[in-house]
C-alpha cells in the first residue's frame, strides 16, 4: 500500500519493501542502515517514518545510515567504524554472572513453575555488592544482565491465606547454609516431593503443542479414572549438586514407605555413581505429603534406610506454605510438565518414558522407572517404635531440622 508524503507524492511502499526483503534484510549491520537511509533519501519526505516501519531499524540507526552515505569508505570488512561496539561487562568479567546468581538466588520469590522469577534486592545494592567482590559494575548493567538471565521486577499479589511463620526466612537461610556445607564436604544434596497424581489414559493434559492446523489431538471429554489404568505418583528426587533428577513413578499409594523407596533407588541406580565415597545424605522436603516433618512412618522407614546403608541422613523442611521454594519444584518438576504439555499421558510406559526424555539447556538430566509395588495406606507407628530410633533434632527447629543416625548392629 502506498503512502501519502508530506510534499503529496505516493511513497512506494511496496517497492520499498521488495527490495528490503531480497537485498536489504541479507546485508551486514552497516549495509542494512545504508540501504535503509538511500531508500528514505528516495522516497523524499515522510520515507523516514515508512521505511523504520518495514525495516524495523530504529530511526537513530537510519540517521546513522546517512552519516555513513556521506562519510569515508570503512577499511575492507569493517563494519562498525573504530571503537564501535563495546563488549559485554560478564564478557570482559567471566565471573561476574556467577557472582550475580548467587546473590539473587537465596531470595528468589515467584512461582517456580514458572521460567520466570524475579528478585527483591535493588539494582543498587546488587551493584554495590557486586562491586565489593571485585566485579564492578552499574546498576543499570545490573538490570540488564538480571533480564538476560530471565528475572523481572513484580507487583505484589493477594494470594496466600493463612499466618506467616516467623522463623520462615531464618529457616531458608538454615537450610542454604547447610547444603552449601554438605557440597563443601562433597556429600550429596538431594530435594525431594512428590509430583502431583496424573490420571493414566486419553485425557486432556494443560498446554499446547505444535500440530498441523486444524487437527488437534482427540481427548475424553471426561476426566473420569480410568479403573484399568488408574492414576501416577510420580515421586522426584533432584540432585542439587549434579543437576540430575531421578523420578520414581508409583501405581499405588503416594505413602512414606514409598518416598524412602524411592530415595532407596535413587542411591542404588545413580547415588552410589556419583558419590561413591558418600557417607551423609543431606535431604530437603516441604513440610507436608508423604515426606511431611510429622509423619512418624516417615521417620521410621528413613531410619530403616540409614541402617541398611550406614548412611547419616540430615533432614531439613521448608516451613509449611513454602513448599515450591524446594529446589526440585522449578529446577525437575517444571522441566516435566513443559516436556509433557499438551500429551495425553497414554499408558505407563509413555509417561516414562516423557518424564526420561527431559532435559534443559543447563544441562538436566533425568532417570525414570516404574515402581509396580503396593505400598499400604494407614501404617501405625507407635510411641514406642518412635522411642527406639535413633534421631537428633537440630538446636535450631529440631521439628524441621533433625538428623537420622544408623544403628549399629551388633
Amino acid at each position: 500500500m502506498a503512502e501519502q508524503s508530506y510534499l503529496g507524492g505516493m511513497i512506494d511502499e511496496d517497492g520499498i519493501r521488495r527490495r528490503w526483503e531480497a537485498i536489504g534484510s541479507k546485508l551486514d549491520e552497516r549495509a542494512k542502515r545504508m540501504f535503509a537511509a538511500a531508500e528514505v533519501r528516495t522516497a523524499g519526505r515522510g520515507g523516514l517514518k515508512t521505511v523504520a516501519r518495514i525495516t524495523g531499524l530504529a530511526r537513530s540507526t537510519i540517521n546513522r545510515g546517512e552519516d555513513d552515505l556521506d562519510g569515508e569508505p570503512l577499511p575492507e570488512g569493517k563494519v562498525r567504524r573504530r571503537g564501535g561496539g563495546r563488549k559485554r561487562v560478564a564478557a570482559k568479567d567471566p565471573g561476574l554472572l556467577p557472582a550475580l546468581k548467587r546473590l539473587v538466588e537465596p531470595v528468589t520469590r515467584g512461582d517456580p513453575m514458572r521460567p520466570l522469577t524475579w528478585v527483591s534486592k535493588s539494582m543498587d545494592k546488587l551493584a554495590a555488592a557486586l562491586t565489593a567482590m571485585g566485579h564492578p559494575i552499574s546498576a543499570d548493567t545490573v538490570r540488564a544482565e538480571l533480564t538476560k538471565l530471565g528475572f523481572s521486577r513484580q507487583h505484589n499479589r493477594k494470594a496466600d491465606e493463612g499466618s506467616r511463620h516467623p522463623d520462615r526466612n531464618a529457616q531458608f537461610e538454615y537450610i542454604n547454609a547447610k547444603v552449601k556445607a554438605a557440597q563443601a564436604a562433597g556429600q550429596p544434596v538431594i530435594s525431594v516431593d512428590t509430583k502431583k497424581k496424573e490420571l493414566v489414559g486419553n485425557y486432556r493434559n494443560s498446554g499446547s503443542d505444535y500440530r498441523p492446523k486444524g487437527s488437534p489431538l482427540r481427548v475424553k471429554v471426561h476426566d473420569f479414572e480410568d479403573k484399568k489404568l488408574g492414576k501416577v505418583a510420580p515421586y522426584g528426587i533432584y540432585d542439587v549438586t549434579a543437576n540430575e533428577g531421578f523420578v520414581n513413578v508409583g501405581v499405588t499409594s503416594d505413602t512414606a514407605e514409598f518416598a524412602v523407596q524411592s530415595i532407596r533407588t535413587w542411591r542404588d541406580r545413580m547415588g552410589l555413581q556419583r558419590y561413591p565415597g558418600m557417607r551423609e545424605l543431606t535431604i530437603t522436603a516441604d513440610c507436608g505429603g508423604s515426606n511431611g516433618a510429622r509423619v512418624r512412618l516417615w521417620k521410621v522407614e528413613l531410619q530403616k534406610f540409614a541402617d541398611d546403608t550406614d548412611l547419616t541422613v540430615h533432614v531439613h523442611h521448608f516451613p509449611p506454605g513454602t513448599s515450591k521454594w524446594n529446589k526440585i519444584e522449578h529446577r525437575l518438576f517444571c522441566h516435566i510438565t513443559q516436556n509433557w504439555r499438551g500429551k495425553p499421558l497414554m499408558d505407563r510406559v509413555a509417561i516414562v518414558e516423557l518424564i526420561g526424555a527431559t532435559t534443559t539447556k543447563s544441562g538436566l538430566k533425568v532417570e525414570c522407572v516404574l515402581d509396580t509395588r503396593t505400598y499400604k495406606k494407614g501404617i501405625k507407628v507407635t510411641a514406642a517404635e518412635m522411642a527406639k530410633l535413633a534421631i537428633t533434632g537440630d538446636a535450631f527447629h529440631p521439628e524441621w531440622n533433625y538428623t537420622v543416625n544408623p544403628r549399629r548392629q551388633g
